[in-house]
């Protein structure tokens, strides 16, 4: 699910709500969230503060009693505020949108260990800033393949979104040298089953535009090895992941929307963990093989309370082995080799 959306309150509801709809406020015009919290907080407990829209000058107060926003509403509306810079705030009473009820949201993690996801590792600032934006410059130095939504370059082996699978007989070429480096730098994270010792010969670059993300899916068993690599660039995002317990009723490798927006978790673990900028993530063993992983489709991200505004690009390297033979893995259910 995504952040709550609010809305104005119907005539029928009448006019009073524990939200407020603040324009002529919020992060675009130099007013973070911690300060707007706390001036509101003034009159009562602040449950969080949401940007109202993708402008970054309106925000959604939300307080946990009724006279709360009432009281911060006949104080603040049509008033220079002296604690937000002097701003003329314009103030609505809004509503919370049933089928949108924070409590739907999945807790986001900060670190891979909070998941209690088997296989999963998160390095921050693997990059520096610096090599980060010759990484990017690196790559907008060479064409771009477009997709539906997003832009992808392939190296070393060309990924098919068709097949879902990589013809290991039509190779491109080795991976280019810009990558030489995190190449070498994979060797950080814990040497699982030879991952920091595997011989990565694909790399995918994805292009994600603000509020593009990717669906469910697990990377098909026999196309790859057991470790992905993806480093994140440009733009933070959240990953989430979802365990089906009989394994997923369509194929492992496949995607589906349906998945995405489904809310009928109860057949399915969930977990969500934020990547920031320069972060590298792993995906080995069980995480790799058994828990689908995707982005969801937002411009804003819920991380610990704060809302994270998506960058105007995200540009995500992932770095895989090509599988030469079928896959063995202990996850029969989820691998279309031993399905």
């Amino acid at each position: 699910m995504g952040l709550p959306r609010f809305t104005r309150p119907k005539e029928e509801d009448g006019e009073s709500s524990p939200n407020l709809y603040v324009a002529n406020c919020g992060p675009a015009v130099g007013l973070s969230f911690d300060t707007i919290a706390s001036v509101f907080s003034t009159y009562g407990e602040v449950k969080g503060v949401y940007e109202a829209d993708e402008t970054g000058t309106r925000v959604i107060i939300s307080y946990s009693e009724e006279s709360s926003a009432q009281e911060a509403l006949n104080a603040l509306d049509g008033h220079p505020c002296p604690d937000l810079n002097g701003r003329y705030l314009h103030i609505r009473y809004s509503v919370l949108q049933p089928h949108c009820q924070v409590n739907h949201l999945v807790p986001v993690s900060l670190v891979a260990s909070e998941l209690n996801i088997p296989g999963v590792y998160l390095l921050h600032d693997f990059v520096t800033a610096k090599e980060e934006e010759e990484l990017l410059a690196a790559v907008d130095e060479r064409p771009w393949k477009s997709l539906s939504k997003r832009r992808v370059q392939h190296y070393g082996y060309e990924f098919s979104y068709e097949t879902r699978n990589v013809d290991t007989k039509r190779k491109l070429g080795e991976l280019p040298s810009f990558v030489s480096s995190i190449l070498e730098r994979v060797s950080l994270f814990p040497d699982l089953d030879g991952a920091a010792n595997m011989i990565l010969d694909q790399l995918t670059v994805n292009e994600y535009p603000p509020g593009v993300g990717l669906s469910p899916h697990i990377d098909t068993h026999s196309a790859f090895e057991g470790s992905i690599f993806s480093l994140s660039l440009a733009g933070p995002c959240i990953m989430e992941f979802r365990k089906y317990s009989e394994g997923p009723s369509k194929p492992a490798s496949s995607t589906s929307k349906n998945l995405e927006n489904s809310d009928d978790s109860s057949s399915f673990l969930r977990r969500a963990i934020y990547l920031p900028p320069r972060s590298m993530l792993l995906l080995s063993g069980e995480a790799r093989y058994a828990w689908q992983h995707y982005i969801p489709h937002h411009k804003v991200d819920m991380v610990k309370g704060s809302v994270i505004k998506r960058g105007p690009r995200r540009v995500s390297f992932t770095l895989r082995k090509v599988r030469t033979g079928p896959c063995h893995c202990a996850f029969p259910q989820y691998c279309d080799s031993q399905r």
